[in-house]
């Protein structure tokens, strides 16, 4: 653990790369949809979205997860301080508690209008492929951070129980982001226990109950759980139509558009049921 902890960094670094690349090379073997956006103009802004929050995380916040870690260690903080149990279930813990509490903020970007201003950068994603995992407004990133170092502030688990969750969260969102078609027997298995591409594309479907289910960025607990999992789409995963059904154009796949859209009002927007559809959010569900 003290080779993990010293070589931090790197192996993050290693493991983004590896993943990144195994899901791009999968999607060029197998895609899932076609495309409908050109791949050159989204690569270059989702791509750098993730160098944009990296120096913007480095820039404002004074230390990240498994600094925080090791500052609550030191100081005694957090629910599993309190406990003396094995290294090994204190994992596993902090793993679970760690995970349900990202599946909470996610909906909490949703329900909540500032929040979900910012988060809908994300959504207004018209395609989906391993680097739309990553494609976040920096102001969500940092507002992410920040929740996740309170978060690990109040359980206090091992720095590297934060670090394989850290490592894990990245690269699962980098593989149910992506555009891959992985047979319908081995997707079923699978999403008993962790979300597949199938399954979180119908989280970014324009239609709105589908936007507020699968939640869930690793386990499929939380879904199931609190009543949020939608197993396929309504109109197939072929048919169906990713994004916001008010950007259902070629301003998404801009970068200083995905910057400025959560501080400006779409001029384009229609009256849809008395609420014009800039102001539409999706609106937490139990189905």
């Amino acid at each position: 653990m003290l080779f993990v902890e010293q070589h931090e960094a790197v192996i993050r670094l290693t493991a983004f790369a590896g993943i990144f690349l195994i899901m791009a090379l999968l999607e060029i073997a197998m895609p899932r949809k076609t495309r409908v956006a050109a791949k050159g103009m989204r690569w270059f802004t989702n791509i750098s979205l993730v160098v944009i929050n990296t120096f913007a995380l480095r820039l404002i916040m004074p230390i990240l997860a498994v600094g925080m870690a090791h500052y609550a260690d030191a100081r005694g903080w957090g629910l599993l301080a309190i406990a003396d149990l094995p290294v090994w279930i204190e994992i596993i813990i902090a793993f679970l508690l760690l995970d349900m509490l990202i599946y909470a903020q996610h909906v909490a970007f949703h329900k909540v209008p500032i929040f979900w201003r910012v988060h809908k950068v994300h959504h207004a994603d018209r395609d989906l492929d391993v680097t739309s995992g990553a494609r976040f407004h920096p102001v969500e990133a940092v507002l992410s951070m920040a929740y996740k170092l309170l978060c690990i502030a109040l359980i206090g688990p091992a720095a590297f129980a934060v670090f394989l969750f850290e490592v894990v969260l990245n690269a699962a969102s980098m593989f149910n982001h992506a555009n891959v078609r992985l047979p319908l027997g081995f997707d079923r298995l699978l999403r008993l226990f962790i979300v597949t591409p199938d399954m979180h594309r119908v989280h970014h479907s324009v239609i709105e109950r589908e936007t507020n289910s699968n939640y869930g960025f690793f386990l499929t607990i939380w879904d199931r759980m609190f009543g949020t999992y939608i197993a396929q789409p309504e109109k197939g995963h072929d048919d169906m139509t990713i994004g916001l059904s008010e950007y259902q154009d070629s301003k998404p796949d801009k970068l200083i558009w995905s910057l400025l859209i959560p501080f400006s009002r779409n001029k384009d927007a229609k009256k849809t049921g008395g609420n014009s559809v800039e102001e539409r959010r999706p609106v937490f569900k139990s189905d």
